[in-house]
């Protein structure tokens, strides 16, 4: 059966950690039992890069409107066309999908501040359940050291609390 997975999303500008973040919540996840999933979204404009020299890229490039390369239970996919990506992963029925980037859409929000510049977006976004942060941040709730993998476990109570449907 198809599920929606709880979407999270991590933002924030470019080099303000958001992969880091993502990699300490996925491997925590995953420890904890989680069924995990990522996206990232290409936002520094243009094709994301392909491996060159790759058959499966080759054959993209010759006009296959999707290229996949399978082995060692590891599966790649390409493709020209827009796809509903969410379906895709509602079809492996993860738990938690983690979105790196998309900071307009309407999901729940881990935000990445590392300096004072970028503090205005926490007034630009919805939907902020933490702030992962370089800097320290007086005012604001749920702000945790980007030193400090505190985080992991606070996330991890909060979607268990989201998956039990009660109010976070």
């Amino acid at each position: 059966m198809k599920t929606e997975p709880l979407i999270l999303q991590v933002v924030g500008y470019q080099n303000s950690g958001k992969t880091t973040v993502a990699e300490n919540i996925l491997r925590y996840l995953t420890k904890k039992g989680y069924k995990a999933g990522s996206f990232k979204h290409h936002g520094h404009g243009g094709t994301p890069l392909l491996p060159k020299d790759k058959d499966s890229t080759r054959l993209l490039q010759a006009g296959s409107l999707l290229s996949g390369v399978s082995g060692e239970g590891l599966l790649t996919l390409s493709t020209n066309i827009q796809l509903d990506w969410m379906a895709i992963y509602q079809l492996a029925e993860i738990d938690v999908l983690l979105i790196e980037g998309y900071k307009q859409k309407n999901y729940d929000k881990i935000v990445c501040i590392r300096s004072e510049e970028e503090i205005g977006l926490l007034r630009q976004l919805s939907n902020i359940v933490a702030i992962i942060s370089w800097i320290p941040l007086h005012n604001e709730n749920n702000v945790f050291s980007i030193n400090d993998d505190q985080y992991c476990v606070w996330l991890s109570e909060y979607i268990e609390n989201k998956m039990k449907g009660l109010k976070c």
